[in-house]
């Protein structure tokens, strides 16, 4: 039987006053995906609800603006985004300059990244040996590339494939018709889920997923294929079980275990 040990630790580097939940959910999901252990770095001024809604997790609370928004990670931090097997970063956190230090500075000393809303600038610059996994949707691929997104809607095989090959990250495209590309040139879509996906933290919840999973070892665009597939699976059954939509982005979560043991006994 595997350990704790064995099946890797997850950080979690996201949060603010303003959206603190989004490190909560995230942090949830990777646990929820099977990962052996769990830290969180956020927002000073929150971290002691982060951590009492966490209580699986080991919790920092890290240097903050006037505006609750993560500026500098500390000593401390620093080494634990070392010893990680996968970090997430971004759940929460606003694109701002101070956001991008921080995200290109985890670039430089992790082993693998999950880059996610506010840290999605990050993936611009080609820093550190890091594997990595971006996951805008199409909006913040616009903003990223400096295109509209109705460019991103109509090509968005061909948007993803050109990002993740000129940046080397793997990019999951998110929509209805999600798009996973690696930088081999590798594309897959995902095009089953429920309307009830598009709800507020359900992204944070897939971001987790995806970092649970890598941090288990588990390649980053297999992670990303499998954390959209587990994702979208979860979004059926809540639809069948809760509605089409109203269902919440913590439920998506819940579902992830028992739809991998069935996967496991098929």
């Amino acid at each position: 039987m595997e350990g704790k040990e064995e099946r890797g630790c997850v950080l979690v580097v996201g949060g603010s006053t303003r959206i603190p939940g989004a490190a909560v959910l995230a942090a949830t999901a990777a646990l929820r995906a099977g990962a052996g252990k769990l830290q969180v770095a956020t927002s000073r001024p929150v971290a002691m609800q982060v951590a009492i809604a966490l209580p699986e997790a080991k919790v920092s609370g890290v240097l903050a603006d006037s505006k609750g928004e993560i500026t500098t990670l500390g000593r401390d931090v620093a080494s634990d985004v070392e010893r990680a097997e996968a970090v997430l970063v971004g759940p929460g956190m606003l694109a701002t300059p101070a956001t991008r230090r921080v995200a290109v500075g985890i670039l430089r000393r992790a082993k693998a990244v999950v880059l996610d809303a506010g840290a999605l600038e990050a993936a611009l610059q080609r820093t550190g040996a890091a594997v990595r996994v971006v996951t805008p949707h199409f909006g913040e691929m616009a903003g990223l590339l400096g295109i509209d997104a109705s460019d991103v809607a109509a090509e968005p095989e061909a948007i993803a494939y050109d990002f993740a090959t000129k940046h080397g990250a793997t990019v999951v495209l998110k929509s209805a018709r999600t798009v996973i590309a690696n930088p081999s040139g590798e594309v897959w879509v995902h095009a089953r889920g429920s309307a009830g996906l598009g709800t507020s933290g359900s992204g944070d919840v897939l971001a987790g997923l995806i970092c649970g999973l890598m941090a288990q070892g588990v390649p980053a665009d297999q992670a990303s294929v499998w954390g959209v597939a587990l994702h979208g699976r979860a979004g059926e059954i809540l639809s069948r079980e809760v509605g089409t939509t109203g269902f919440l982005a913590r439920e998506i979560a819940q579902r992830v275990p028992g739809i991998r043991d069935a996967l496991h006994r098929a």
